[in-house]
């Protein structure tokens, strides 16, 4: 058979791998939850004209389509954007239309969070995907949504980033406001155009963005110095305000975005200290965000880039009687965890759940084995049954190979069971039915580098 080659951009983890990003996948559910966040799951496909309807990514865009679809006159159907379908790129698309789609049965402000395979046709590369898992958490208001609301959903994504096996993050926020506020007080106008010249600051550096202000935003040397000033002011507290005053922003409209993004930096440094940081650089989603905006990043980990991004939206959708305003932050889930397991920051403790193997004496006893792993599974001890009834010695090498920490001895002719310890090498009589593992070694535990060389070196 001819060696499979893989296929670059849809990534496939091992089975030690896929615990950890199961890992990551469970800590972020769990902690919406406990949050009052309620998960969803909407179809993985959206008629062509919806996925495109703002004229983005459309190279991107998987279609779908069924193979034999051309001999059924497909064509006018490829031409036809509402009749084609296409996998969804992200997970905001599908939030809008099944927002309008079941209002009737949603009560608002609906707290969804969402985490579900999305697929890109973008070049792969480091960390980026083609398909890949996206979490997103969003509050969804129907016509108004409370201002404090931006600083809540930032407190729940620090609460779940802080209970990953990762290092420390700064999650950065800027206000929309403060930023057109502070470009209208200097004398220049089209503020969009000076936003997505900022926005490639990381990309291309201060000295190509500032020829970028004089030439498409109609900047003067002045005027593109204070904005490359402004978008270098980064505080871990209110401190930003003064700041901003001093380089010349002053009016209404900078004054309510410095109040917007002060109530945001101290109602998170509040609940979570330590984490949040204003970032007057950060400048995305052009079209889409309105308010406060967060882009997050892990130190020592710059060339990842963002891990989780999102802010404020007034208009994720509307119909002919409500406007929908949100407020979301998203997680690049498979992107995070590639970089988890390349960088070694994290590890499962073992490669299979199982804690324990059952041994088979012969099979004629196996009965006994089975017996013996029911009533283990039913206290919630995961095991399994030996494959076959080899000599204990391949068995032992069996269960070490795994990783699985012990092995079961079934009683036979009224004998008692015993466990054996396959680290230690002790062994002890053994009741099924009140047996229990070290609390470490009941379940397997994901690890952070630090956690794996503690326990190495204990």
């Amino acid at each position: 058979m001819a060696k499979i080659a893989a296929l670059s951009g849809f990534p496939e983890w091992l089975p030690a791998e896929r615990l950890v990003e199961q890992h990551v996948i469970d800590v972020f559910r769990e902690v919406a939850e406990l949050h009052g966040f309620s998960g969803i799951e909407t179809r993985a496909v959206e008629p062509l004209d919806q996925l495109l309807r703002k004229g983005e990514i459309d190279k991107e865009v998987y279609v779908l389509r069924r193979l034999h679809a051309e001999e059924e006159g497909a064509d006018t159907a490829r031409e036809d954007r509402s009749r084609t379908l296409g996998l969804h790129f992200d997970l905001t698309v599908p939030l809008a239309r099944y927002v309008l789609e079941h209002q009737s049965s949603l009560a608002f402000p609906l707290r969804r969070f969402q985490i579900q395979k999305v697929w890109r046709g973008e070049r792969p590369q480091d960390g980026r995907f083609r398909e890949f898992y996206q979490a997103d958490l969003d509050v969804i208001g129907q016509d108004t949504l409370p201002g404090h609301i931006e600083a809540e959903v930032a407190v729940v994504m620090a609460d779940i980033l802080h209970r990953l096996p990762m290092p420390r993050f700064t999650i950065h926020a800027n206000t929309r406001r403060l930023s057109e506020g502070f470009f209208r007080s200097i004398g220049l106008e089209d503020q969009s155009a000076v936003l997505r010249s900022l926005d490639k600051l990381p990309k291309i550096g201060a000295a190509a963005v500032r020829d970028l202000l004089l030439t498409e935003s109609g900047a003067s040397p002045e005027q593109a110095q204070a904005c490359l000033d402004f978008a270098s002011i980064r505080t871990g507290d209110a401190s930003f305000a003064q700041q901003v005053r001093d380089l010349g922003g002053n009016g209404e409209m900078v004054e309510q975005g410095i109040a917007e993004l002060t109530a945001v930096i101290e109602r998170v440094e509040a609940a979570v200290p330590g984490v949040i940081m204003a970032d007057l650089s950060i400048a995305r989603g052009l079209d889409y965000y309105t308010g406060t905006v967060f882009e997050t990043f892990v130190s020592g980990h710059e060339s990842l880039g963002s891990i989780c991004s999102g802010g404020r939206y007034d208009a994720l959708a509307a119909d002919n009687r409500h406007t929908y305003p949100g407020v979301g932050l998203s997680i690049g889930l498979s992107r995070l965890v590639s970089r988890l397991l390349s960088a070694g920051l994290a590890t499962a403790s073992r490669s299979v759940p199982t804690c324990v193997l059952v041994s088979v004496a012969d099979e004629q006893h196996r009965h006994l084995s089975d017996a013996a792993a029911r009533t283990l599974r039913g206290r919630g001890i995961p095991c399994e049954v030996a494959p076959s009834a080899a000599k204990f010695g391949k068995q032992i090498r069996y269960a070490d190979r795994r990783g699985i920490p012990f092995l079961w001895f079934p009683g036979v002719d009224g004998a008692a069971d015993q466990v054996k310890d396959i680290r230690s090498g002790e062994q002890s009589d053994a009741d099924a039915a009140a047996w229990e593992p070290p609390a470490e070694d009941r379940s397997v535990r994901i690890l952070a580098a630090d956690q794996e060389r503690s326990s190495a070196q204990g």
